[in-house]
């Protein structure tokens, strides 16, 4: 544990789709630091089982069933946890979910619920939690999960790139109405390059057009072949975000390299185009 870790001990972390992936190894995480964890999932079983894992490990935590793409429900959420612990020291906004396909051809459901949980959980969860976590005026830590496709482009992804675009745009004004406020929260924003989670696996693609099947499958075993292991993306990003940092990236020089191809795309005013990795993914 760091010495801006132990800042964080004792307190109360929210994590919202902490059933799976990055939110539940954030939620392992946080246990280990001695922190009360509330996991968020819609999956409740998922949910618990890791809660399970937490106090078998020693931990307190608490699974509850939330549905993001519902601001009410995240309401209930945050009237929750203050009406049982009292206040919340890190709350991360992390649920999210991958849609391949061309744009036309995504129904409008599945548009929705990729617009609706991975953009709108995390504004409702900032709407929901931060007046609160105003009023306690403790030093609190918030966390939004962007991703290094916040400042790439790229076919088929289209749908989860722009969510991710926008989280970022986002958690950067968020951080300056901070400032403005006078406030002692600390705003991150979390950028995982390619860490092993299951958000190729090809069931979270149920209501996405046939012809992203295969990219699905594609960045799946790069990412089981290649990817950071689970538990120690999430160790880099407690670690940053306990610091205050803004930027917070599991792979720094795949961030800087992302953000200097989007500079160089930015001025140059140049048509979108695509990488020879890019058309590698997608089977050109």
């Amino acid at each position: 544990m760091t010495e801006h870790e132990a800042k964080l001990s004792g307190g109360v972390a929210v994590i919202t789709g902490a059933g799976s992936g990055i939110g539940a190894g954030l939620a392992r995480r946080a246990g280990e630091l001695g922190m009360t964890v509330v996991l968020a999932d819609i999956n409740s079983e998922a949910a618990q089982r890791v809660a399970s894992e937490i106090e078998a490990a020693g931990g307190q935590a608490e699974a509850i069933r939330v549905d993001v793409s519902r601001p009410d429900e995240l309401d209930r959420l945050a009237e929750t946890v203050f009406d049982r612990h009292g206040s919340v020291r890190l709350l991360v906004n992390n649920a999210g979910i991958e849609t391949l396909g061309y744009a036309w051809d995504i129904p409008a459901e599945r548009w929705e619920t990729t617009l609706n949980v991975n953009l709108h959980g995390v504004i409702h969860g900032v709407r929901a939690f931060v007046p609160r976590m105003l009023a306690s005026g403790e030093e609190c830590w918030l966390a939004n999960l962007a991703s290094v496709g916040a400042f790439g482009m790229m076919p088929t992804q289209s749908a989860y790139m722009l969510t991710k675009h926008a989280v970022q745009s986002f958690s950067e004004s968020l951080f300056l109405e901070m400032q403005v406020k006078g406030a002692p929260i600390h705003v991150s924003s979390i950028i995982p390059g390619m860490v092993k989670t299951g958000i190729f696996n090809a069931e979270a693609g149920a209501g996405e057009p046939d012809d992203g099947a295969q990219h699905r499958k594609t960045m799946h075993d790069m990412m089981a072949a290649y990817g950071m292991d689970l538990d120690e993306a999430c160790r880099r990003i407690v670690e940053l975000v306990a610091e205050g940092r803004f930027w917070v990236s599991t792979h720094p020089e795949m961030t800087a390299d992302m953000i200097e191809g989007r500079i160089a795309f930015l001025r140059a005013q140049a048509d979108p185009a695509m990488t020879d990795e890019s058309r590698a993914l997608i089977g050109l």
